[in-house]
């Protein structure tokens, strides 16, 4: 599974995520400017990631587009890296049966 993190969150999470995970990848890496919900989402689609991010809009052009691009949206608050790394992993196998699913375009984590 290929997770995008979204511009709200750091990229030091690459590497430990990347135990876990695929790819993991930063928009960061896509490009040096900043770019806009829709350019993220576009590349994630053609690009086959699954997208981390804590912005509600991108649950917004979920149910405008549909999916892929798949959204995991982080509904908890500011937390430690180490936190942050727990609060994903202990939710590894839902994740997983989340990607495969045809049913659902957005996963929200608490």
């Amino acid at each position: 599974m290929k997770l995008l993190l979204d511009e709200n969150i750091t990229w030091r999470l690459i590497k430990p995520l990347s135990e876990f995970f695929s790819e993991v990848k930063h928009i960061n890496q896509i490009s040096s400017e900043r770019l806009t919900d829709l350019d993220i989402w576009i590349y994630a689609k053609k690009n086959g990631f699954t997208i981390l991010t804590y912005d509600t809009d991108f649950n917004d052009l979920s149910i405008i587009k549909g999916f892929p691009p798949k959204i995991i949206l982080l509904r908890f608050g500011n937390v430690t890296k180490q936190n942050f790394i727990n609060k994903i992993i202990t939710k590894t196998d839902l994740i997983i049966n989340f990607e495969i699913s045809s049913e659902n375009g957005v996963l929200e984590i608490y």
